[in-house]
């Protein structure tokens, strides 16, 4: 049975104590540095396939400094709790070697980062930084099998959203289906310029602004904002795709605008997301501000 036995680090650690935990630090390296590679190669695939991984990864990152930052002068401990995790994610990257998927050794890595932690930072430190952990999860990049008719469904609101603005800026236009035909060219809105790498992006990133936001309003609007914020940004990058195909031509979608539209829509929707999730002064802190 394991017990939740509380180490501290800087005064009771002992010789054997500092040996295991460079060897579980060691081990944890060793075994998953292939999945680590295989994430960054899906992150920096393309702009449309989970390019937010690194992203989230980074803020991940900067959110549990600032944490374990504010909990500085607490005692330090380690809890063999950790195990009750290790043990179940190694097992599951177990059995990954066998399937060979890659994905579900990604998730035993994110799955054992609390282990992690418990061992190296102790229970009051994990809990403080478990939630932004925990979102690592959604970098995961999700097989079509499962968002296939996710796809589908963006690729159909952007089709016709995007035909309906185009007869109200009187441009000619004929839909069917995903496909998009004008004056200069027939588009098909294909899985990649659904808008869901956007969607996964902006709906992570809005939970994870909503839950280091302080008013519960703002929390609430983040959470109900950043699906139809997303769709919105994808459907104005179809549209202007569509409208320099109508002017130039279908070769302008060879160019670098393509890649450049992709990028823009997350430089448009994740930044208001951060804006929106800003905490907002307090009226004394604002009140001295005035007085300055």
């Amino acid at each position: 049975m394991i017990t939740n036995t509380q180490i501290p680090l800087q005064s009771q650690y002992s010789s054997s104590d500092r040996w295991l935990l460079g060897f579980v630090a060691i081990f944890f390296i060793l075994v998953f540095t292939p999945t680590l590679s295989w994430l960054w190669g899906r992150w920096t695939m393309s702009v449309w396939q989970n390019g937010h991984g690194i992203l989230v990864t980074l803020l991940v990152i900067y959110l549990v400094r600032e944490e374990l930052i504010k909990r500085k002068n607490l005692p330090q401990h380690t809890s063999a709790w950790g195990f009750a995790i290790l043990i179940p994610a190694l097992i599951i990257h177990m059995l990954d070697t066998g399937l060979n998927s890659q994905l579900l050794s990604a998730f035993a890595l994110f799955m054992s980062l609390p282990g992690l932690a418990l061992l190296f930072l102790g229970m009051e430190r994990s809990k403080a930084i478990l939630f932004p952990l925990i979102i690592l999860m959604m970098t995961l990049p999700i097989p079509l099998v499962f968002t296939e008719s996710l796809h589908m469904g963006l690729r159909i609101i952007a089709t016709k959203s995007v035909a309906w603005l185009l007869k109200i800026l009187g441009v000619p236009v004929y839909s069917t289906g995903t496909i998009l035909q004008v004056e200069n060219g027939t588009l098909q809105v294909a899985d990649a310029c659904s808008g869901f790498s956007t969607l996964y992006a902006a709906v992570t990133i809005a939970i994870l602004t909503a839950y280091f936001c302080n008013s519960a309003k703002r929390r609430i609007l983040l959470l109900i904002i950043a699906a139809p914020l997303a769709i919105a940004v994808n459907i104005a990058r179809v549209l202007i795709l569509t409208l320099l195909v109508n002017w130039i031509g279908l070769d302008v979608l060879a160019t670098a605008a393509h890649e450049i539209s992709g990028l823009m829509t997350f430089m448009i929707a994740l930044p208001v997301i951060f804006i929106l999730g800003q905490n907002p002064k307090e009226p004394e802190n604002m009140a001295n501000e005035s007085h300055q």
